[in-house]
């Protein structure tokens, strides 16, 4: 089994065998997996028990998975006798080559990380993006998941949610005010119509009882 151990990749000063690449190749895997199942143990089990707001509980899981990732990677390159600094050099090299390629890649990934450190827009926040409206039900690393009020999943890039303007219904005060136009018949009577629509309002469980509704609008809460 000595051929095992022999050079696989040799680019000057760096010596790869088929085991050091095996090894690595086993570490990574056992760094993404559990870099994924910490991050989610920390972003949805254990700041759940605290008093922090769903948006930043997964912006911390999420950043807790990705420094988890990348110390793991440095490890697995220690481990399998990989030097760092070597593979620096030829990674610069090939990002050269293969970033003009990658640009839209890496411009949503790092979109990613300013909207998990900013917060625009978080976990739970009902966002329009381009006359698009929805909840946001997931930042990831390329994307953000929002559901439109009819159950529609809608994949945005998040450059576009860094770069465009967004409307957040939500931002730092859940409450909100919607003004929702209602047609009649010419001959109806207001009054009534206006005292319905607002018992109406009144039994839904997310509308405030103080203030009360003026007019023909009511106040609505969380669930717009």
């Amino acid at each position: 089994m000595l051929w095992f151990r022999q050079p696989l990749i040799s680019i000057g000063s760096i010596r790869v065998s088929p085991d050091a690449l095996a090894l690595f190749l086993v570490i990574v895997a056992g760094v993404v997996l559990a870099a994924r199942m910490i991050g989610a143990l920390v972003g949805s089990r254990l700041l759940v028990r605290t008093t922090l707001d769903r948006g930043l509980q997964c912006a911390i899981g999420r950043m807790t998975y990705y420094v988890l990732l990348v110390l793991g990677l440095l490890i697995a390159l220690q481990t399998s006798g990989i030097e760092v600094g070597s593979v620096g050099v030829i990674l610069g090299a090939l990002g050269i080559g293969i970033g003009f390629g990658l640009q839209n890649i890496v411009n949503n990934f790092v979109s990613g990380l300013i909207l998990l450190v900013e917060r625009p827009a978080q976990i739970g926040d009902w966002i329009e993006v381009s006359g698009t409206g929805g909840r946001v039900e997931r930042i990831g690393g390329r994307s953000t998941t929002i559901v439109t009020s009819d159950n529609i999943t809608i994949i945005i890039p998040n450059a576009d949610l860094v770069t465009h303007p967004i409307i957040n219904w939500s931002h730092g005060d859940p409450l909100v005010r919607f003004r929702i136009p209602v047609g009649v018949a010419y001959d109806s009577d207001l009054e009534v119509v206006r005292h319905i629509l607002l018992e109406v309002a009144g039994e839904h469980p997310g509308v405030l009882r103080d203030p009360p509704g003026r007019s023909s609008s009511a106040c609505l809460g969380t669930r717009p």
